[in-house]
């Protein structure tokens, strides 16, 4: 008796369309969770290179500030005037500007909040009292005679106290047409954030 060997087949299966769109739909959610965590990642790197930023801005605002209260014309050099005027949202004042192998000069330096952004301008220098009363003046009849620098934006307030009489008293309602106050102090709000940035100014120690 003699056997046939049927030749040996292999079967060949492919994807069924159920298969193909269970495969289908992996990838698919693959692919938002890939996007979504693509997306976390550039918005966290946005924010932290934001926050970096307004760092650095109001670290340089600050030691600018630190400067101007530093260089600020005493009572005498001003002959009697007042160097230093400060209200909710505004701080000018008088300061001496250094030029080599020459008299004292002075200049009228406002920081003002308007619109939500804190600028700086500072008048040209002068030796004149008569110019320099009218630049004061000016500044504070919201007139500067210098370009305005914007140093931040996003603010919401800033108000001042100054210490005099051993304590911290609100700037606004304070006399300040006498003896300069020892130190400002300067608080800065910004829109959005609950935490107010607060620094204490040494005044007219150069």
């Amino acid at each position: 008796m003699v056997y046939k060997l049927k030749p040996f087949r292999h079967l060949k299966k492919g994807f069924t369309l159920v298969e193909l769109l269970v495969a289908i739909s992996i990838l698919a959610v693959i692919a938002v969770i890939g996007w979504r965590g693509l997306d976390g990642i550039v918005r966290a790197r946005v924010a932290i290179s934001a926050d970096m930023e307004f760092t650095r801005r109001m670290q340089l605002t600050f030691a600018q500030l630190q400067r101007d209260c530093a260089q600020t014309a005493s009572i005498d050099a001003l002959s009697g005037r007042q160097a230093l005027q400060a209200t909710d949202g505004q701080l000018t004042l008088r300061r001496t500007v250094e030029v080599d192998n020459q008299p004292m000069w002075f200049e009228v330096v406002t920081y003002r909040i308007a619109n939500g952004n804190l600028t700086r301008s500072e008048s040209p220098p002068t030796r004149d009292m008569g110019v320099l009363d009218q630049m004061w003046n000016d500044a504070l009849q919201n007139a500067d005679h210098g370009a305005a620098v914007t140093l931040q934006s996003n603010m919401a307030s800033m108000t001042m106290r100054v210490w005099q009489d051993d304590g911290w008293i609100p700037a606004m309602l304070t006399d300040l047409s006498g003896p300069m106050p020892s130190a400002l102090e300067v608080e800065m709000k910004i829109s959005g954030h609950q935490t107010a940035i607060v620094k204490a100014l040494l005044m007219g120690t150069n």
